[in-house]
């Protein structure tokens, strides 16, 4: 058997911020629900366990033919790969008219994880990150906001960058467990410009070179979710308090990655639970 987990077994963890809470409209925590454990399980073949890069690619190949599937006509099968996955994905495509080409957009996004992980390969510069976040976070708003109804460009375009926000502070709160694990996401055009080498990423050193980096990168994620939250406003009942809280919780993590003073290559940063009051207060004034 594959060192990854059988598609038969569903997953039990769950991310940092609230995917299909009692915030959400109740009509939408089943279809929201299909959504997050499609990409929820997708990552996990790409990321969970000791199976090989090639085992991992092949994974995600079938687990691909799997969406192809449950966007055709045919209803899924019972001991189908992963039907507890697709059979109620495939309700919502069919009930919500899902765009699927945004579901794509995230296996390709595991895909480029895994070849980049196995060639030890990183990013070149900002461009090539936003891009890859285009694929790997933007794809989940877009789909919230079509189950909202909400689909004029203005709040596409604050969804992507919450949604770029929330990768790009994950990846910064993450390098202490990354980068030990071969995933490099500083862009090395920023390494370079500031003189950080990747020995001393590697082993996880940190100078003043490499605090100055990851304070730029912090910074740049916390103006994109800025920019972004204007998008709260427009999300109707308690769908948009949801969202006001995943914001918050975006930027209470950079507020802990600056409380460390930026030595995440040391320390991964997490919220505490008197920080959810914090959170609260904030989201009722934004």
């Amino acid at each position: 058997m594959s060192a990854i987990a059988s598609p038969a077994t569903p997953i039990t963890h769950y991310e940092n911020f609230p995917v299909a809470s009692w915030l959400c409209p109740a009509r939408l925590r089943a279809p929201i629900g299909a959504i997050y454990h499609f990409a929820r399980t997708a990552d996990d073949l790409a990321d969970e366990g000791e199976a090989s890069p090639a085992e991992r690619l092949a994974a995600l190949k079938a687990y691909r033919q799997a969406l192809q599937a449950a966007a055709g006509v045919q209803p899924v099968a019972p001991d189908q790969a992963w039907a507890w996955v697709f059979a109620p994905l495939q309700q919502v495509i069919r009930t919500h008219q899902l765009p699927t080409q945004l579901l794509h957009d995230l296996l390709d996004a595991f895909v480029q994880d895994v070849e980049k992980t196995r060639d030890g390969a990183g990013y070149a510069d900002q461009a090539e990150l936003l891009a890859y976040c285009a694929r790997s976070a933007n794809p989940v708003g877009r789909l919230l906001l079509h189950l909202y109804g909400v689909t004029d460009a203005l709040a596409l375009r604050n969804s992507d960058l919450i949604c770029t926000a929330l990768q790009l502070i994950n990846f910064w709160q993450d390098l202490s467990v990354d980068i030990p694990r071969g995933r490099f996401y500083l862009p090395q055009a920023d390494c370079d410009r500031h003189g950080v080498t990747m020995a001393e990423l590697l082993a996880r050193q940190v100078t003043q070179s490499t605090t100055n980096l990851i304070a730029e990168q912090s910074a740049a994620a916390r103006a994109s979710m800025l920019k972004g939250s204007e998008l709260v406003h427009r999300i109707p009942g308690r769908a948009g308090w949801e969202l006001r809280l995943v914001v918050q919780g975006g930027l209470r993590i950079l507020d802990r990655i600056e409380a460390l003073e930026f030595a995440t290559l040391q320390t991964r940063p997490t919220l505490r639970r008197r920080d959810l009051a914090l959170m609260a207060w904030r989201a009722l004034w934004m």
